[in-house]
């Protein structure tokens, strides 16, 4: 029973972690780049409807998971024309694009769905796989806990692939010199705004595929409650890791286990051991949020050009 209970934790931990990866990432890659992105929420929103609707159409949800990553990519070339063109607020461009996203996704629905405020469900084979099913004995230990959809284990690969590129790539050290000094990487000849552009769209398309991994792997389907607050936690969680991909990775599995807690003490045997308020339980991923917030984010230290718009001809 304990080993039981610790291998479905571990297993819900690591499903509910990778939305929050991907957006985490994200925000990695544009904040590295120094333009602050707190738009992570619609950026998902869009992508989990676009990638829920695209994948019930073609009966394809890997289609429909990149077609995510374009919707997320689309909203974040907005940001990116408003802070790096026009050097608007950048908290300003996030705030409307979390206003944004979820406005076009409900409007979409209703026209494409006979009124409704979500999509119809993915069939079950047109699902995201699970590409570990039937290695190990059913519903044992590893199964339950690495039995997870394809997407689980194409975030944690992404992380690897950030980190090389952002510390082991010329392109990577480019992007860190824009956030941490544009100046100085303007006049060794980078094309500052060009960069900030790519690590906002690239940061839009990884936030697209966490709405995705949730749209047509954890649920099927797109819904007005989907992505709540997840694109916030995705926030968190960046802080938390430093702006270092493996540090927003350790923290999204912190919040994961959060999440995994909750569904946890969420079920009839748990309840009936110890019955805990639902309204308590979903609480928690956001307790937790705010109490590392509170204690963490005046240790950590951004990329010294973070949220700066960058003046070309300023003196």
């Amino acid at each position: 029973m304990f080993l039981e209970s610790v291998a479905f934790i571990l297993g819900t931990t690591l499903m509910y972690a990778t939305p929050l990866l991907y957006a985490a990432l994200g925000g990695t890659v544009s904040e590295n780049a120094g333009v602050v992105n707190i738009g992570l929420e619609g950026m998902m929103t869009f992508g989990a409807f676009v990638g829920a609707a695209v994948g019930y159409f073609l009966q394809d949800a890997w289609l429909g998971f990149f077609a995510a990553g374009a919707a997320g990519g689309l909203l974040a070339l907005l940001h990116a024309v408003a802070c790096v063109t026009f050097k608007a607020n950048q908290v300003v461009s996030g705030i409307a694009l979390n206003f944004l996203g979820p406005g076009i996704s409900l409007f979409c629905a209703r026209l494409l769905f006979d009124g409704a405020t979500q999509t119809l469900a993915l069939p079950l084979d047109a699902k995201i796989s699970r590409p570990l099913n039937g290695v190990f004995p059913q519903n044992g230990f590893w199964d339950m806990v690495l039995n997870q959809y394809a997407t689980v284990y194409v975030g944690f690969f992404l992380v690897g692939v950030l980190w090389f590129v952002l510390y082991r790539t010329r392109l990577g050290l480019r992007l860190r010199a824009v956030g941490e000094h544009p100046r100085a990487a303007d006049t060794l000849g980078i094309d500052v705004d060009r960069l900030k552009y790519l690590a906002v769209v690239v940061g839009g398309v990884l936030a697209g595929f966490g709405g995705a991994a949730m749209s047509v792997a954890v649920v099927s389907r797109f819904s007005a409650t989907l992505i709540c607050g997840q694109g916030f936690i995705a926030l968190a969680a960046m802080i938390f890791g430093k702006w270092k991909p493996q540090g927003a990775a350790a923290a999204c599995l912190l919040f994961g286990a959060a999440q995994g807690l909750v569904v946890f003490m969420g079920r009839a045997d748990m309840q009936r051991l110890l019955p805990v308020p639902s309204q308590l339980l979903a609480m928690i991923p956001f307790i937790l949020t705010l109490a590392i917030l509170v204690g963490f984010v005046g240790k950590a230290v951004p990329p010294a050009a973070d949220g700066v718009p960058y003046e070309k001809d300023a003196a």
